[in-house]
């Protein structure tokens, strides 16, 4: 047996965001974000609704499209968020706790791509015997620390939750490669503040809001775009042109296109769902999955490639292999 993904569910808040919204409080315009980000709208949070809060529905997605039963012999959790509840306690634990659980639950924190590191983390539990399942969320609150007066982050931004089981799949199906990284060196770049004052080389810490470096961010994720997808590809012992289905993170419409460009693929093989919740950083792949499942995109047997880029900076790819009874 190998592992891979055995279920998968995803949360939205109900309240949508449009351009045409941002507009009233912002110097900016739907013609100006739609052009350079492809995004026309995003979910926004509950004042009464949390990260754990967005977890939480997501997993009860997850029980609703696999039965109670999924839930069987979870015996770790790994919540991957930037905007926990709390810095201690555990978002993860929390989850635990409202489950009824018995099982381990620490939270990650390793910018957008996140989610795809706990699924690195869980898939080496499984394969090594630590975990027998491992429940991997990636949930954001983000309108919670937005700046809301400041057009170049505030635009860019939505809420949302994604929840997946890992655990074991027929041998042939599964991960077949991760690819991860990160450069430290750039932390300027991207950063919001919390405890120190400055980060290490002296940049004051945002506290007001995210704080972007557009262009640098841009340039960025465009390179490892690049150089993480075919790692991983390498690795998996595939050729660019036998991946089924390519799922990035839904952070700017023209740094997808970059990455599809460079890796031969047409469009028909590319989720994209950015245009409708925006960029949702831990949750936006799981939740680009769950639409490519509802499409019927994925069929069993097909290869799977997985990138995302964000904070730290970091970045990770994945390449699995579907297995028609996973999700």
């Amino acid at each position: 047996m190998a592992a891979g993904l055995v279920a998968l569910g995803t949360y939205v808040p109900s309240k949508v965001l449009t351009n045409k919204d941002l507009e009233t409080f912002l110097d900016t315009s739907d013609e100006w974000i739609t052009t350079r980000t492809g995004i026309k709208e995003r979910r926004i949070a509950a004042e009464n609704e949390y990260t754990s809060t967005l977890a939480i529905q997501a997993v009860e997605d997850l029980i609703r499209r696999h039965g109670q039963a999924a839930l069987d012999g979870v015996d770790m959790i790994i919540s991957a968020t930037n905007t926990p509840d709390a810095l201690f306690p555990a978002t993860a634990c929390l989850i635990q706790a409202h489950f009824g659980l018995n099982a381990a639950a620490y939270d990650l924190l390793a910018g957008c791509p996140g989610w795809l590191y706990g699924l690195s983390q869980a898939y080496g539990m499984v394969e090594a015997g630590i975990a027998r399942k491992v429940l991997v969320v990636g949930a954001e609150a983000l309108s919670k620390i937005m700046d809301w007066e400041d057009r170049s982050t505030a635009v860019l931004f939505g809420d949302a939750a994604g929840a997946a089981i890992v655990g074991k799949v027929p041998e042939g199906y599964g991960f077949r490669a991760f690819a991860l990284g990160a450069d430290g060196t750039s932390a300027k770049e991207l950063h919001y503040g919390c405890v120190a004052p400055n980060l290490p080389d002296g940049t004051p810490l945002s506290r007001k809001g995210i704080f972007m470096n557009g262009r640098e961010v841009f340039k960025f994720a465009v390179r490892v775009m690049n150089t993480a997808t075919l790692e991983a590809i390498h690795k998996a012992g595939l050729r660019p042109e036998e991946i089924s289905l390519f799922i990035p993170h839904q952070a700017n419409y023209r740094i997808i296109d970059a990455a599809r460009e460079r890796l031969g693929l047409p469009w028909d093989r590319v989720v994209v769902n950015l245009d409708r919740y925006g960029n949702t950083s831990t949750a936006s792949i799981p939740l680009a999955l769950k639409d490519a499942l509802s499409q019927g995109k994925i069929q069993d047997g097909d290869h799977l490639l997985l990138v995302s880029f964000g904070a730290g900076l970091t970045w990770a790819a994945t390449v699995m292999t579907w297995y028609g009874g996973e999700a």
